[in-house]
């Protein structure tokens, strides 16, 4: 488990440092007036590639009967071509060599997402899932955190810092490989390729699709309150180092998201119920959300950042148990979550496109915000429809 989360803090550092910070930064350098619309359209490409390579990965890495295993070979590929996604944007200078960059980053690291949180059903029993969903959270949350501190305070300049993630993500996921055991499938025990498989149907696993659209509407609330929260600190607050203050609001949100994680997985796990958290979760995000909504300040941000950080942190390390614990079937355990993660990578197509809209013609941040806590409020209704887990 020590590995895995190495592993996966390698994975998020590189999805996130370049999020956060690198791709605004780039945007703005590409086209100043029009930075919104640039950062918008190599997101949103991104993102269509992540939810296509996630499931398809998935699929495939159900199927490998590699001598290495059946995930470690889709790990290491996974890291090497986000990483050579990562060298093309430390030399991108126009939009379209920054959306080739970040398609290849997406994925690569997708596929190496799909394959890594196989792992969690592949190997923790049902009654210690939300623990690990705890930790698995916590790697989310320091690759957040991390990302912004080593490229912003440990190297200097976008080059140097997509470099630098690319070399962090590459290590973690050898390290994963080298070290972990991965059991390989027997040729004989390889399930037929049927590209048509998917597809998960709602009407004959209901419990699957609500939790997918949970999953999905508490991600999409997540990215409006996150994607533009550089140009946030800049534009509406006024912050005089926008990138200082993202940091210390990372710093903020990333211990509360820890705390959240490890005290709400224990008690998920010791209780077996999963649905509560994730409604007290949803409904702290949706706090945060009104608080910066209502009061769009420095100040509201110092509040929201570690009450965003704790509703975060306990919804993943809940989630993530429920989710694994309404797959359809064993056997297609990558897949199906790799369509799961499908409501990760979705709303990234979708949010930037209805930012733009919000900013314009709902109030601007304060509309966005509370937009936010509108979709996350939606994901606790439907979440509550689950009838197969408690």
């Amino acid at each position: 488990m020590t590995w895995l989360f190495l592993a996966n803090l390698g994975l998020w550092l590189a999805i996130y440092a370049p999020v956060q910070v690198l791709l605004p930064q780039q945007a703005e350098l590409v086209d100043a007036v029009g930075k919104e619309a640039v950062f918008g359209l190599v997101t949103g490409v991104g993102a269509v590639v992540a939810l296509i390579a996630n499931p398809l990965i998935g699929l495939s890495s159900d199927r490998t009967t590699s001598r290495f295993g059946r995930r470690h070979p889709w790990t290491l590929a996974g890291a090497l071509i986000g990483a050579a996604g990562l060298a093309v944007l430390s030399t991108a200078s126009t939009a379209g060599v920054m959306v080739l960059g970040w398609c290849l980053v997406q994925a690569g690291l997708n596929g190496m997402l799909a394959s890594l949180t196989s792992a969690v059903p592949d190997r923790v029993p049902v009654r210690q899932r939300a623990k690990v969903g705890g930790l698995v959270g916590v790697s989310q949350m320091l690759g957040t955190v991390l990302g912004a501190v080593v490229v912003t305070v440990l190297v200097t300049g976008l080059a140097s810092g997509y470099l630098a993630c690319a070399v962090l993500v590459v290590a973690g996921a050898t390290a994963f490989v080298l070290i972990t055991p991965d059991v390989r499938l027997p040729l004989d025990e390889r399930p037929a390729l049927r590209w048509r498989e998917l597809w998960v149907s709602p009407r004959r696993h209901p419990d699957f699709a609500w939790a997918w659209c949970a999953h999905f509407m508490i991600n999409l609330g997540n990215a409006f309150g996150t994607l533009y929260l550089l140009y946030f600190l800049g534009d509406e607050v006024r912050h005089p180092s926008p990138e200082d203050g993202l940091l210390v609001l990372m710093l903020l949100y990333g211990v509360a998201l820890a705390i959240g994680a490890f005290v709400v997985g224990a008690h998920s796990d010791r209780t077996g119920r999963r649905k509560p958290y994730v409604l007290v979760a949803a409904g702290a995000m949706a706090v945060a959300a009104l608080i910066l909504a209502a009061w769009p300040t420095w100040t509201a941000a110092l509040v929201a950042a570690p009450l965003l950080g704790v509703g975060f942190g306990g919804y993943w390390a809940v989630a993530l148990a429920l989710l694994t614990q309404v797959l359809p079937a064993a056997s297609d355990r990558a897949k199906d979550l790799g369509v799961l993660n499908v409501a990760n990578s979705l709303p990234q197509v979708i949010a930037p496109l209805l930012t733009t809209f919000v900013l314009a013609s709902l109030g601007g941040y304060r509309g966005l915000f509370a937009v936010s806590a509108v979709a996350t409020l939606c994901a606790a209704l439907l979440v509550s429809r689950v009838r197969s887990v408690a």
